[in-house]
């Protein structure tokens, strides 16, 4: 009988440990990859291989070989031995002389689209329908690990800052937000939804843990086709008890982005470099009133305020423009939203009740992030349901918090995918999600 100890030996090396070999230690070394793309010079063949961590450049002279016809396709598997040197025009500075190359797999067709081309000019659309072949592409596949590199940030930030991480149901039995925008679906006979936001868990959750998050899939069953909407999303949540005011919110909220930010410079600069990302760099972020951006936007460039209650796409983005322009700030928190934009949950402002304790945070144009301070007082709660035409009977379990005793509370949740386009500076959200789902598809 076999048995196995869990301990993980390396036969080859990544691209990390390559990357960290001295003198001494170059030779004879061993690794593997899949075939990116391959280039004849002067009889001699350039292999660059795709890793686990990125490209690395093999140098193979059996021009002409049958060894060489069998080895040298795109996509192939394969395993290198060789030395190491340095070249200043292969990637990192390094390529590897190769002596010895083991065929592990061949695909079985030819790719329909050239991966290895760094513009991969080819139609959203059609991308997407051969999304499991276009990750492939290294600037492609870089998006996604900047996306990793954030939710570790964001991770590593709230669990320094006594966050307890937890992981709530998706079928659920009512709606956060409450309106038409829900998925239903039968569960067992009985009427059942996919979860909108982890926001009656989080809350539950207070008076347990103080500070809880969550990086999970949302869904909305909004009927948008926009380069901004998304009907599964990753959303990035986290509430926090005790706490004086929604400033604390706010502020929580910049030292994450801060700290994710710093992170991902640090330990995913190559990644950021192949996209060309523009990471911003800042100490504070300014917070203006709903009303006063609203108004600031509209003096500026002469646009008449159409929706007194929220704010449109286009004001966003002229709100975004203002504060770049005149405070140099790619983000800024819109606050105190009107009652009527803002879910049941959502406190009044004592000094105005038609405003909310809540605000949105706009990066570089675009709203990513909605919070504010949540209702814990048991009648108060009461009170605003009905105020929204909903019966407070529905939403027994979650008014538990409020009945049982729960201190005052509130958080956030910010869109994964529209922090990252924006970060990017991408176009469409749909190139931010790995594989997206909207009003049209399902596939892959």
């Amino acid at each position: 009988m076999k048995t196995v100890d869990g301990k993980n030996i390396k036969r080859d090396l990544c691209l990390f440990d390559i990357l960290k070999l001295k003198e001494g230690e170059r030779e004879g070394i061993y690794t593997h990859g899949t075939v990116y793309s391959i280039r004849d010079i002067g009889g001699i063949t350039f292999i660059i291989l795709r890793k686990i961590n990125g490209l690395i450049q093999c140098v193979y002279d059996k021009k002409g070989t049958e060894e060489e016809k069998k080895i040298l396709r795109v996509e192939n598997s394969v395993r290198v031995k060789g030395n190491l040197v340095e070249n200043e025009k292969a990637p990192h500075g390094l390529e590897i002389l190769v002596e010895d190359i083991e065929l592990i797999s061949v695909p079985e067709k030819e790719l329909p689209i050239k991966v290895n081309d760094y513009k991969l000019d080819i139609a959203l659309e059609n991308e997407i329908a051969v999304r499991p072949i276009i990750l492939r592409n290294e600037r492609r596949r870089s998006t996604f690990k900047i996306e990793e590199g954030l939710v570790r940030g964001f991770r590593k930030y709230l669990e320094g800052n006594d966050f307890t991480e937890i992981f709530s149901p998706k079928i659920v039995a009512a709606g956060a937000e409450g309106g038409s925008n829900i998925f239903k679906l039968e569960y067992f006979g009985k009427k059942a939804y996919l979860a909108q936001s982890p926001q009656f868990y989080k809350q539950t959750l207070i008076p347990v843990y103080e500070r809880v998050f969550e990086i999970a899939p949302v869904f909305r069953a909004e009927k948008h086709n926009t380069m901004r909407h998304l009907n599964e999303y990753i959303s990035v949540d986290f509430e926090m008890g005790f706490i004086k005011d929604f400033y604390d919110v706010i502020n929580m909220e910049t030292g994450m982005i801060k700290y994710a930010l710093s992170y991902l410079k640090e330990n995913y600069k190559d990644y950021l470099d192949i996209v060309k990302a523009d990471v911003p760099e800042f100490d504070t972020i300014p917070c203006v009133t709903f009303k006063e951006a609203k108004e600031m936007a509209s003096a500026k460039y002469n646009r008449p305020i159409r929706d007194p209650y929220d704010l449109e796409p286009e004001e966003e983005r002229l709100i975004g423009q203002l504060f770049k322009e005149d405070y140099n700030s790619d983000f800024v928190f819109v606050t105190h939203y009107p009652v009527k934009k803002r879910p049941f949950y959502a406190m009044d402002d004592p000094e105005n009740p038609k405003y909310t304790l809540s605000f949105d945070l706009l990066f570089r144009g675009m709203e990513v992030t909605t919070g504010g301070q949540r209702i814990h007082n048991y009648k108060d709660q009461v009170e605003k349901m009905k105020s929204k035409g909903l019966d407070p009977a529905d939403f027994e379990s979650y008014l538990m918090l409020h009945k049982y005793g729960c201190p005052p509370h509130g958080g956030l949740g910010m869109g994964l995918e529209r922090f990252t386009m924006q970060l990017i500076g991408l176009k469409n959200i749909r190139q931010t999600s790995m594989f997206p789902r909207d009003t049209l598809r399902l596939v892959p």
